[in-house]
């Protein structure tokens, strides 16, 4: 496969919360063919590394991603102007296959709730979202969310916004009205969204988030356990095999 590397356009840029960003980057190119799901992957402004951001949003000419500051080269994305060139390679990996036909449930939690907005639109008024957050100061992306018309249920650890409690609270509620489940998040939230979904012989499916450096599955580093169909043990890289895994693949 090959990855190309083009310059896209900061078109927009918002501080959603102390730490959080949403860019909107101008690629029309790119933008027709990113699919729910899969990621970018950003050169850093005077830098030599990249960073991998998952997909928020597409729309029209657009590419919309969300991400945290979490370390020295988000913190320098962060700062870049509307109006810049920002070098881009996407889209990366594997998506979310989202038929027409099934009811959905997405499920993210924290910085895996972006991804998510991109996914639900697909099934618009047939998809159920629950979205889980820390509290009320990281919140993020519920207008979005309303905008497309699903039925959306959110949830902070402490109670101080929507329901007190994780996902997994109104996951058990509405488990039973839905053909297919699409999570991303933290991995002890989609281990227990895994295990839920294999107790209600849910099919499941998971974006992971694990740590990314080439993006491209040349360097090796986000290896993940797979358990294969004929019941032996493999690995695979979450940024050329996934993101997205079958739930039952994932060696928890």
């Amino acid at each position: 496969m090959k990855f190309d590397a083009q310059d896209c356009l900061l078109t927009e840029k918002y501080q959603l919360t102390s730490t959080i960003y949403d860019f909107r980057l101008k690629n029309a190119d790119l933008a027709e063919i990113t699919k729910p799901g899969q990621f970018a992957h950003l050169l850093v402004p005077g830098k030599t590394l990249r960073r991998p951001i998952s997909v928020c949003d597409v729309e029209n000419d657009t590419i919309r991603l969300v991400f945290e500051v979490k370390g020295e080269g988000t913190k320098i994305l962060s700062e870049t102007d509307v109006g810049s060139s920002i070098n881009m390679i996407c889209p990366l990996g594997n998506g979310f296959d989202l038929p027409k036909d099934k009811k959905i449930i997405f499920i993210g939690g924290g910085i895996g709730v972006p991804p998510m907005l991109y996914s639900a639109k697909q099934a618009g008024k047939n998809a159920v979202v629950i979205n889980g957050f820390r509290d009320k100061s990281a919140v993020i992306l519920t207008e979005d969310f309303r905008k497309i018309g699903c039925r959306l249920i959110e949830t902070t650890d402490n109670g101080s916004y929507g329901i007190h409690g994780f996902v997994t609270g109104p996951l058990e509620e509405v488990i039973d009205e839905a053909d297919m489940i699409c999570a991303c998040g933290p991995a002890p939230m989609l281990k227990n969204i895994a295990g839920m979904a294999a107790q209600h012989h849910k099919e499941c499916f998971v974006s992971l988030e694990q740590r990314m450096a080439c993006g491209i599955g040349a360097c090796l580093g986000c290896a993940v356990g797979i358990n294969k169909e004929d019941g032996t043990f493999t690995y695979k890289h979450v940024c050329k095999d996934g993101p997205v895994f079958r739930a039952e693949e994932v060696v928890w």
